[in-house]
């Protein structure tokens, strides 16, 4: 029988953890798909997940905080989840840490079968899934589009390519390899225990590259 998985309170974010200035992550941002299994320091990912949807000012628009990543009317509809090997975790912003949801390791559900080989033992996988009632009950704007399920389709879309682009920077300049891809959305999305309402997007993989593996 596998232990509980408890919370997992991230270190609070650090500005040193890039040695890179923003000029010279978007000149070495790149897909890196071989990614080794060296583990990342729980400081490491704290500070990767606040660069990737974490909170950076108290106050943001409409009364919610905001974010380091951009939302439809601040609807903060993504969700990211971790996919480590000790389990899944439900990543929360404003306490910046992770909440336990299962302790099972679903890493190769986070990649589709036929690319799994590129980073087969990566340490961590992102999965992204869309609550898409944050988008129809938003604080903000009284936007029609905010309705309408093809254009909340576009705002997740988008919104979900925010977050993984703040990752990608993130990983360049910490000297880190990562990739956005395709993923098992049925099956993670029973694994996780999703609502309705949520739905799996994609994922990504973040890990040291294979050479540093």
């Amino acid at each position: 029988m596998k232990a509980r998985l408890r919370p997992v309170v991230l270190p609070r974010p650090a500005p040193r953890a890039a040695r890179r200035t923003v000029y010279e992550a978007l000149r070495r941002r790149q897909t890196i798909r071989e990614i080794g299994e060296r583990p990342l320091p729980l400081s490491l990912l704290g500070n990767l997940l606040w660069a990737a949807c974490g909170v950076n000012r108290r106050r943001g628009p409409f009364g919610l905080p905001g974010r380091t990543a951009a939302s439809a009317s601040n609807s903060q509809e993504i969700e990211v989840f971790v996919a480590l090997p000790s389990g899944a975790y439900r990543y929360e912003p404003l306490p910046h840490r992770l909440s336990p949801v299962m302790a099972a390791d679903l890493r190769d559900l986070a990649i589709n079968r036929g690319q799994r080989q590129l980073s087969p033992r990566a340490p961590a996988r992102l999965i992204y899934v869309v609550d898409v009632d944050r988008l129809e009950h938003s604080a903000g704007f009284e936007e029609p589009g905010l309705h309408d399920p093809a254009t909340q389709r576009a705002y997740y879309f988008v919104d979900t390519g925010l977050i993984a682009a703040n990752v990608y920077l993130f990983a360049a300049a910490a000297g880190l390899a990562t990739w956005f891809h395709n993923c098992d959305r049925v099956r993670l999305a029973a694994r996780l225990k999703l609502r309705p309402n949520e739905r799996v997007l994609f994922a990504q993989t973040v890990g040291y590259p294979a050479i540093c593996g």
